[in-house]
């Protein structure tokens, strides 16, 4: 019968690609158990939106295969979202990281990214929620087909819930033909009280949706809150890039992390050839993210199925998963997450912390 010491052994032949460790060293072999010939044990890894979580499934499998007297392996795939180091210390004890999707000008479909990336990190498993901080335009409440606003909880607000998602955003307080004309010190207390007034509950992601520019609620988000890292979308023009760069400049200045780019409108895809028309360039944010040294997160169709179904108040990767939009969608989504995972892991290296596994 094979022993504890052997199967970790035989584990240690596993080594994530993003993290370039082994898994046992990364603590993420839980509850070895072993009866005669059977081997069974569980992954904890750091995300439920792992990218190659299939892969290490496989990969620790023939590990433990491997070893002699083995006949049986059964892996246990789950996930323990990490938290930023620094969100237990403020008025978000219960939410493990905060992730703003930025634009450095409008018109970029980042409403559209940040919706469905939320949707998407939810179809992992992951307890998600969406903040709608574009006071002037807020479109994530028909983007997300919700219209019923958040009721009064204990301590402040619920927010409401579609497609998995918490939900909050000025929208729910707006009339059709009204619009909000607020000067920086208003937009400043609505920002808290969509921090500090709403009953998050738990959350391992809470996904921000911010205004196009570089103004006062980017300042206000980066001042008041650690935030996790951010992620900007543009489209493949020059012109847009550029404008994204302002952006990437400003969280810079705010000391927030980039985690990665992501280009919409990448190319649109005949419905009948399927040949590729590269409307609005091609490459673009790829080359940035290069130049830059950021991540390149991935890529999304200019696509009719897209805005349908969010004009429907159905996000696509809800409404049509097998569609390659909603693929994307789902690419970026675990691309992010990955990204979360190494920052966290290089933060504990450069900063030890306890960790009780």
């Amino acid at each position: 019968m094979a022993t504890e010491e052997q199967v970790l052994h035989a584990l240690r032949s596993v080594i994530d690609p993003d993290l370039h460790r082994d898994i046992v060293t990364l603590g993420f072999i839980k509850d070895v158990r072993i009866c005669d010939s059977a081997v069974a044990f569980t992954i904890e890894l750091t995300t439920p939106a792992c990218p190659v979580k299939d892969m290490l499934q496989e990969q620790a499998k023939a590990a433990g295969m491997a070893i002699d007297g083995v006949d049986q392996v059964n892996v246990k795939m789950d996930a323990n979202v990490r938290a930023h180091a620094a969100l237990g210390q403020v008025l978000l004890p219960g939410i493990k990281n905060i992730v703003p999707v930025a634009s450095g000008k409008g018109g970029v479909g980042k409403s559209t990214v940040s919706a469905n990336l939320a949707v998407a990190l939810a179809q992992t498993g992951a307890k998600v929620g969406l903040m709608d901080a574009d006071v002037y335009g807020p479109s994530i409440p028909t983007i997300m087909g919700v219209s019923e606003p958040p009721k009064p909880g204990q301590h402040g607000m619920l927010p409401s819930e579609a497609h998995g998602v918490k939900v909050v955003s000025m929208g729910f307080f707006l009339k059709p033909d009204q619009a909000v004309v607020w000067r920086g010190p208003m937009i400043t207390k609505m920002i808290d009280q969509f921090l500090g007034g709403v009953e998050w509950g738990e959350l391992d992601y809470l996904v921000i949706d911010l205004p196009p520019g570089t103004g006062d609620i980017q300042l206000s988000l980066c001042q008041k809150i650690p935030l996790t890292g951010s992620v900007v979308v543009s489209t493949p023009q020059d012109v847009a890039l550029n404008v994204a760069e302002k952006a990437i400049i400003m969280f810079n200045q705010l000391k927030t992390p980039v985690l990665g780019l992501v280009e919409n409108m990448s190319y649109f895809e005949c419905p009948h050839c399927h040949e590729r028309e590269y409307i609005f360039d091609t490459g673009g944010a790829v080359k940035a993210s290069e130049r830059l040294g950021l991540p390149y997160l991935g890529g999304i169709p200019l696509a009719t199925n897209i805005r349908k179904m969010s004009d429907n108040g159905n996000p696509i990767v809800i409404a049509e998963p097998e569609s390659s939009s909603a693929k994307a969608f789902m690419e970026i989504a675990k691309n992010l997450a990955a990204q979360i995972s190494i920052r966290h892991m290089n933060q504990e290296e450069d900063q030890p912390v306890k960790i009780s596994f």
